[in-house]
């Protein structure tokens, strides 16, 4: 089968290689339907992730037709629609337990990451009656792509980390995918203000479009003080990085209240300083998080009532043949003006 594959950082290929097969009696085998390409990918070719070595068949996200199932496997067969979620849980180890299911002790973030993920033809997927999910009849497949990581990692890492109530004031840094997406499933608990802060004009406009309350460019540096301007300079009880850089987590802190949250959803692949000479008094909280899909079911109810459209997110289509034009696109998004890209294998 063909798979885009990781060789390094900087560095990639799509290669031949051998079709997976059944190791355990809960895999199932799924053939790829629909995949995208995450923030994440990027930061794994910038040679961020450590655990993910090269030869590794990336990504973790798409919707396809499970192929064939192991023994153990009683909610799924062979020709059933399947939505892969980024995140594998055996649904028994004392982490699933507490419904950590990215710290499954046999599972978690694997996908595209320490195995073999979902950029090929066939993926196999471990624990797959805890890791899959039926695609609703009637769904939009496209948007149900949204639902493997992004939608549940804005939700789960920014918003309910970062505790938005309703009538509250949200600054979410970096109007990227998971940006929007955090915007998107913020507007479930009808925050007073939420403000958006990108250096893309474009996508500042798009979030304006998706339910921001003002947005600010952050190219002349003065974020901080806009910001502030539009709080009377109090700050807002919600900050939430979305970037994955340095200077972005040190904007949040710039930006959030005394009693606020900063709710990190980022990657971060360098050293980010805490100023805790500054914060020490200011009784904040600060989360991070690697997303648990708990937030799954929930999404994929309100996604088929009509209640959340993210394939609004959507601005690129591409065939699997055209991947490595799809990667270009999508780490090219200030020229593409790039969101979330679908490839369809």
């Amino acid at each position: 089968m063909k798979a885009l594959v990781y060789l390094g950082p900087k560095e990639k290929a799509v290669q031949e290689r051998p079709m997976p097969v059944i190791s355990a009696p809960t895999d199932a085998i799924v053939k790829m339907v629909l995949t995208t390409i995450c923030g994440t990918d990027l930061h794994i070719l910038k040679g961020d992730v450590p655990t993910c070595q090269p030869g590794r068949i990336l990504g973790h996200e798409g919707v396809g037709v499970v192929q064939a199932v192991g023994t153990a496997v009683t909610a799924f067969k062979a020709g059933d629609r399947v939505l892969i979620s980024c995140v594998s849980a055996c649904g028994k180890c004392v982490n699933c337990r507490k419904q950590m299911y990215s710290h499954c002790s046999t599972g978690g973030w694997i996908l595209g990451n320490s195995i073999d993920g979902t950029q090929a033809e066939y993926v196999r997927i471990p624990h797959a009656d805890m890791s899959l999910y039926a695609v609703p009849p009637g769904a939009d497949e496209e948007s149900l792509v949204m639902l493997s990581d992004i939608l549940p990692t804005g939700l789960e890492c920014g918003v309910l980390n970062g505790q938005v109530q309703p009538g509250s004031s949200v600054a979410i840094v970096g109007a990227g995918p998971i940006g929007l997406a955090a915007l998107l499933t913020a507007q479930f608990y009808t925050p007073a203000e939420i403000i958006m802060i990108d250096l893309d004009d474009g996508r500042l406009a798009t979030a304006k479009k998706l339910g921001a309350t003002a947005t600010v460019n952050s190219r002349d540096g003065k974020a901080a003080e806009a910001v502030m301007a539009l709080t009377a300079q109090r700050g807002v009880d919600t900050a939430i990085e979305a970037v994955g850089i340095p200077e972005t987590f040190e904007l949040c802190q710039q930006l959030v209240a005394a009693g606020g949250h900063i709710a990190n959803i980022g990657v971060h692949g360098r050293k980010v300083d805490l100023h805790l000479e500054s914060l020490w008094d200011r009784n904040i909280s600060i989360t991070t998080r690697l997303v648990d899909t708990v937030s799954t079911p929930m999404l994929l109810k309100t996604l088929c009532a009509h209640r959340i459209d993210p394939k609004q997110l959507i601005t690129h289509r591409f065939r699997f043949d055209q991947i490595l034009k799809a990667y270009e696109t999508f780490a090219s998004a200030t020229e593409t003006h790039a969101l979330k890209v679908i490839i369809a294998t």
